[in-house]
């Protein structure tokens, strides 16, 4: 059995920060010479890659790879492989077209359990116990290994979303439908954003993206004031992609994951959250950058699979954030922690221009695991991220951003609220699963939405823990939290509908009389475009969901469909929580929007 590999043992800042290079395109382009589309083929594959510093075993891992450009010196890499993967750089109102291949042609290393509702290829079925241990668990369930791809964040045609339900295999044949559903499309109408793709196999996606399937996808609009080439805003060696993930590894430098279950005699290998102990920023462990004194553009993604950051320099110095999931914030917000969950992006600017050459700053966490109310952090651990040395070059004074950054039209609703409880099944040991309005995946569709239509989400949770709740297709607005009595909600609820899961539609239970004191509106940093929020225990977290484009007018008709593509096609669109682990055991519901007709 592999050896622990003690997180105490590893030194901190040793290696550079590894920025990933930028996909190449093949541009396509009309017979009147005006560029048509961008095109891609990335594969997906199994190589290793040094993550611990030297003198340390490397590690097996799956990353997406494809034709790059490497930044500073222009050169073209044919077939660059990398965790992360390397970053779509694209611009507003340019589609782009991408192949992805699945090139995985080993069993999957990490322990899949088949007790889940998973993707099953082979069609193994639900096995009953005993269970074996792994290695080897099920063979039937390791192999082959199913991927499908999710523009997070993006509005996506719903073939091209990658839907739980949409993987494929390597060595299916690429002709006909199993070619066509590996092929995707990104329209890109939608405001420029920091975006990231990552797999979203059924089942699976804590497992495929700690193995390393997620990169950044960043989407430019060149008439936007702050993302023409002349902006006031950092760019080029000064703009950074910060990808923090937290890995555990074995002595031979292998990812350590758990492979029991909390509640093995029900689910053999699955447990509620995984947490490693060391973090990993961009592929590498604990690295260091140096720094210029001057202003930094970090695109800051928590790509975890459970743990919540709340992060902070270690000399309390104060940056401004600009961006949050789907674009620019209408106005700067100057901050000096910032609190991102699982599936989050902030974008951030750092102006290092006041402090002395010699500098050495730490990008520091005190965030629960789980958060709020778990274990705290071992500050020698997990509670540093990365080290900044600021160098010795002349000190440059940022420019003064304007006051307004960019325009938010508000949300006017027309259409439905909608009462959708977090409620937690528990075992023995712990949690069997975690559920979205007591149903499981399977269950029919309950939020079938008007195209068109704008809804409240009025999401009650009544867990122990937060919920990061991510929506697909959609960019929503944080319109409140609020306290109330979980414990006499929950006594009710279950009254009214039985103990979850539920094998009927959910009965709505009114949480107006729970309720407790006012509601709190979000904080500034969480003011504009969404696709995830973070969703507090003993609270009722409210958010505005529009089924239409981020560009469209104030005033939206239900059943008039504005997106570039026809949302109601397809295999529809998912809402869940962006904790893998969570995702993975039933806190995922799949919706589909429709039409009037």
């Amino acid at each position: 059995m592999p050896t622990p590999l003690d997180p105490n043992s590893i030194p901190k800042f040793s290696d550079n920060l590894v920025i990933p290079p930028i996909y190449e395109p093949t541009v396509v382009k009309n017979h009147h010479c005006q560029v048509k589309s961008h095109d891609y083929t990335v594969n997906v594959s199994e190589f290793n890659q040094q993550i611990l510093p030297a003198g340390f075993p490397d590690t097996t891992v799956w990353g997406y790879g494809g034709r790059v450009r490497d930044q500073e010196t222009g050169e073209i890499i044919p077939h660059f492989r990398n965790t992360p993967g390397a970053t779509f750089e694209t611009q507003r109102g340019i589609p782009i077209n991408v192949h992805w291949v699945n090139d995985l042609n080993e069993p999957h290393p990490l322990p899949v359990d088949p007790t889940l509702q998973w993707a099953d290829p082979n069609h193994l079925g639900m096995p009953m116990p005993p269970f074996p241990s792994f290695p080897p668990g099920f063979p039937l369930a390791q192999y082959p290994v199913p991927i499908v791809p999710h523009l997070h964040g993006g509005e996506t045609e719903s073939a091209s979303d990658g839907h739980p339900d949409a993987w494929f295999t390597a060595g299916e044949i690429l002709k006909g439908p199993a070619f066509e559903k590996s092929r995707y499309r990104y329209s890109n109408k939608q405001e420029a954003a920091t975006l990231w793709y990552h797999d979203h196999t059924l089942g699976i996606t804590r497992l495929n993206v700690l193995m390393g399937l997620a990169g950044f996808y960043l989407l430019r609009d060149p008439h936007h004031p702050l993302d023409r080439p002349k902006s006031i805003l950092p760019k080029g060696k000064y703009e950074i992609p910060l990808a923090i993930q937290d890995r555990s590894f074995n002595t031979d430098g292998s990812f350590a994951f758990p492979e029991m279950g909390v509640n093995p005699e029900v689910h053999p290998y699955w447990v509620p959250e995984f947490f490693g102990d060391t973090i990993m920023v961009n592929g590498k462990v604990w690295p260091n950058l140096d720094v210029e004194p001057r202003q930094y553009r970090f695109r800051v993604l928590n790509g975890s699979n459970a743990r919540f950051y709340n992060l902070m320099f270690s000399n309390g110095m104060p940056f401004l954030q600009i961006g949050s999931d789907g674009g620019y914030l209408s106005r700067p917000v100057r901050m000096t922690s910032l609190l991102i969950a699982p599936g989050e992006r902030a974008d951030i600017l750092v102006d290092f221009s006041q402090l002395v050459p010699g500098t050495q700053l730490i990008l520091q966490n005190d965030a629960n695991a789980p958060f709020p109310n778990g274990d705290p952090v071992d500050p020698q651990t997990t509670g540093q991220i990365m080290q900044f040395i600021v160098i010795d070059k002349p000190a440059i004074t940022p420019p003064k951003l304007p006051l307004m950054l960019n325009l938010i039209r508000p949300l006017i609703r027309n259409a439905r609220k909608r009462t959708l409880v977090l409620v937690e099944i528990m075992g023995p040991n712990g949690p069997l699963e975690v559920l979205l309005d007591g149903q499981k995946w399977h269950n029919p569709i309950s939020e079938l939405p008007l195209v068109g239509s704008t809804e409240d989400w009025k999401l009650v949770n009544l867990t122990m823990d937060a919920h990061p709740i991510h929506l697909h297709l959609v960019q929503f607005r944080v319109l409140s939290r609020q306290a109330f009595l979980a414990d006499n909600y929950l006594t009710d609820w279950v009254t009214l509908n039985g103990e979850p899961p539920l094998n009927h539609p959910t009965k709505i239970l009114p949480v107006r009389p729970y309720l407790l004191n006012g509601p709190v509106t979000p904080p500034p940093n969480e003011s504009g475009w969404k696709d995830t929020v973070r969703a507090n225990p003993g609270e009722v977290t409210t958010i505005r969901v529009r089924f239409a484009p981020q560009n469209a007018p104030i005033i939206t008709i239900p059943g008039i469909n504005l997106y570039p593509f026809n949302p109601t096609q397809g295999p529809g669109y998912v809402w869940h929580c962006h904790i893998l682990d969570h995702e993975d055991n039933e806190m995922m519901r799949p919706y589909k929007v429709r039409n009037l007709w």
